[in-house]
């Protein structure tokens, strides 16, 4: 297959309420969406980067130069590529991990709607269908979290996640835990303590919790092993996990029970599917985390959701969970769980007038071999 040209189309989608973590509140997603023309086709990927570097190194803006000026070229000088390959080709551009799986996605749903091939079929997904949980962000008030929750449960959610930081996390999960009963409940921390924190941390295990995740920063591998000994909880790693490899070594260390797999934070999906492999091999469960993506990285999301070792509900939400109106057809919650995309590559396509209306700008880049790139 030949990569013959790319659009990068950036959209603002509004969000249906604020969502507020320990890194700060969005209140829309400015995403980078890429087509590729190749010589099997079209298809289309999503990059997860935020707009500003706080949860990540990695922010849109950087994501879109780095794929112009270097990913791009190399992708264009191969001679046959195809969604196997990309990562090999990319490899001598350091990191850059959310703008490789962006343009990997979009090369294999090309190749895979060539092919007339589904995401889920080639991953390996052995489920039609995926229990769903949904993430809350931090609230005003325990009234508002009590509220936002009961209004998720009454939606069918499966498992409720609540974002913490120092000085919101053991009342509000108590509320909730009291409240709510025996209902799956989970914790994320986004890197928000220090291991010094971990006498405070331990009161959560009273609260019969599915996991803590990325309780400190990404960087300490060892400190998480350390804490994993002083909780009952179990530790669940979202950010230090970047790699098969990464996730290999934290697994020896002991530094998780639990591993939250992003496709875009990894590479990729193919990466993602390697991580899933190497913690099925060592006994840890994983499940799938969601980064606000539009329906296509949410369908790729889904089909990754149904490989037998995501024995864990996702943050696989439906589309109204963050948006009035999604790009492409909804994702609707039924009985708590969402269907697994069947049709070739990712089994979904942005709706043409919708995406014309939140789109702010278009760059077609073409291969040298034809015309310059075209500012729309």
């Amino acid at each position: 297959m030949r990569l013959d040209a790319v659009e990068l189309r950036r959209i603002r989608l509004p969000l249906v309420a604020p969502f507020r973590t320990s890194h700060g509140v969005e209140d829309e997603r400015d995403i980078l969406l890429m087509r590729v023309e190749t010589s099997a086709g079209e298809g289309w990927g999503e990059c997860v980067a935020g707009s500003d570097p706080l949860y990540s190194s990695e922010y849109v803006d950087a994501a879109e130069a780095v794929l112009r000026d270097h990913l791009l070229p190399r992708l264009f000088a191969a001679e046959l590529l195809g969604g196997q390959s990309v990562a090999e080709v990319l490899a001598p551009v350091a990191g850059h991990r959310m703008a490789k799986a962006a343009i990997e996605m979009a090369v294999l749903d090309a190749e895979l709607r060539g092919r007339g091939q589904s995401f889920a079929s080639v991953l390996g997904a052995v489920r039609g269908a995926v229990d769903c949980g949904v993430s809350v962000g931090i609230q005003d008030s325990i009234p508002q979290l009590l509220d936002v929750v009961e209004r998720f449960l009454g939606h069918g959610y499966r498992r409720i996640k609540l974002k913490i930081e120092p000085g919101w996390d053991v009342e509000p999960v108590r509320a909730v835990r009291e409240r709510f009963g025996d209902v799956l409940l989970q914790v994320d921390a986004n890197t928000a303590y220090t291991l010094a924190d971990a006498r405070h941390l331990a009161r959560l295990d009273e609260f019969d919790l599915l996991l803590i995740e990325q309780p400190l920063p990404e960087e300490q591998v060892l400190a998480h092993a350390a804490l994993a000994r002083q909780l009952r909880t179990p530790v669940c790693l979202d950010e230090s996990i970047v790699s098969a490899q990464a996730v290999a070594d934290a697994i020896a260390q002991g530094a998780c029970a639990i591993v939250n797999i992003k496709p875009g934070r990894v590479g990729g999906y193919l990466e993602a599917r390697r991580i899933h492999d190497v913690c099925a091999a060592h006994g840890v469960p994983v499940w799938c985390g969601g980064m606000l993506e539009s329906g296509l990285g949410r369908a790729g999301n889904v089909a990754l959701a149904a490989l037998p070792n995501f024995l864990l509900p996702g943050d696989t939400s439906a589309s109204d969970r963050y948006f009035k109106e999604d790009i492409t057809e909804p994702f609707v919650l039924r009985d708590g769980r969402l269907e697994v995309p069947s049709g070739p590559g990712l089994g979904v396509t942005p709706i043409p007038q919708v995406l014309e209306s939140v789109t702010r700008r278009v760059d077609l880049v073409r291969s040298p071999d034809a015309a310059r790139p075209v500012l729309v």
